[in-house]
């Protein structure tokens, strides 16, 4: 038999195997995840989270990836438990430019295309694959079978600061200094147009958009999740602007999601951007993760990674300054 709870069980790539057809039977309403938990007893809370949030729960034959959501009395759930199947990953000697590194953790600066971790459509040429080359059987099962060692990931055409632990206790460690906003990320991004403010701060929560489910949009609170960005004006480029984001959540494409929502989407943006051509050829967005400060998991000495910015960005801000003369 088959321990749901076991954190190497269940992953987004497995087949699935098990439908569930359930339906609401209490009188009021209850979260999603909750009354899934309460009624499905082989799954833990935080194996129903994952389900949710890896698109294998439907209320009423609509697919639903928020937690949150309530339930009411009648309601059907289609929920889909995927059988197990073992991930192998393959180390593979993929160039790593190396910001810092020691026997408990190792930052890098991630160049543009470079996608974090093995997913569908992407299972090899991963910094996944590079980090273990690099770092050997040492990485292996820390944080889970398909992201070893990863504490946070950046999209895949965002260049930038990362760090990757090679301990469970750095893992660990790191996780709750993101958890607890005590982890810094800093990150650099060129928009469209002039914000006439000098800063400010973000708050807006994200959820999966409406209608399309590849996207994040921003959303009511209770659809969504609370997502907070600080930014602050470094360079005004004419038409366009050079910004410092700071982020104190770090929901999936929310610099990209809050800037197109103030105004001023993250020029070269496939996704959220205006899709106007500013004459330079970028790789993605203009999104760049500049500073990462951390408590080290080890010695308790703050660790400060700076990442320089990568030609295609440099080239543009250069493009942008000579059209501002």
């Amino acid at each position: 038999m088959i321990d749901y709870r076991d954190p190497t069980a269940l992953n987004p790539l497995a087949i699935a195997d098990q439908t569930l057809e359930l339906t609401v039977d209490i009188p009021d309403p209850e979260r999603l995840d909750r009354w899934l938990t309460a009624n499905v007893k082989e799954l833990s809370r935080n194996r129903v989270q994952k389900l949710i949030d890896w698109e294998y729960v439907q209320i009423n034959g609509q697919l639903c990836t928020n937690k949150k959501e309530a339930v009411r009395l009648g309601d059907r759930i289609h929920l889909t438990i995927p059988e197990p199947r073992p991930l192998e990953l393959t180390p593979e000697a993929i160039p790593l430019d190396i910001l810092y590194e020691d026997e408990h953790l190792i930052i890098l600066n991630k160049p543009a295309g470079l996608v974090v971790h093995p997913a569908p459509g992407n299972m090899s040429g991963t910094l996944v694959n590079a980090v273990l080359a690099h770092c050997g059987d040492q990485l292996l099962g820390i944080g889970g079978v398909q992201r070893p060692g990863i504490v946070h990931r950046l999209d895949k055409d965002t260049t930038g600061a990362i760090v990757v632990a090679k301990t469970d206790l750095a893992h660990s460690d790191l996780q709750a200094q993101m958890k607890a906003k005590t982890a810094r990320r800093e990150y650099l991004g060129v928009v469209y147009g002039a914000p006439k403010a000098s800063s400010g701060t973000i708050d807006a929560p994200l959820g999966r958009h409406p209608a399309d489910r590849k996207k994040n949009a921003v959303v009511p609170l209770e659809k969504g999740r609370t997502a907070v960005t600080h930014w602050q004006v470094e360079e005004r480029l004419g038409n366009f602007s050079l910004l410092r984001f700071r982020l104190e959540t770090g929901r999936t494409h929310q610099i990209r999601v809050h800037s197109t929502h103030m105004g001023h989407p993250i020029v070269g943006d496939p996704t959220y951007g205006s899709g106007r051509d500013v004459g330079v050829k970028l790789p993605g967005q203009a999104l760049h993760a500049e500073r990462l400060e951390l408590r080290h998991p080890a010695t308790g000495e703050m660790v400060v990674a700076i990442a320089p910015l990568p030609d295609h960005f440099l080239k543009l801000l250069t493009v942008l300054r000579s059209r501002a003369v």
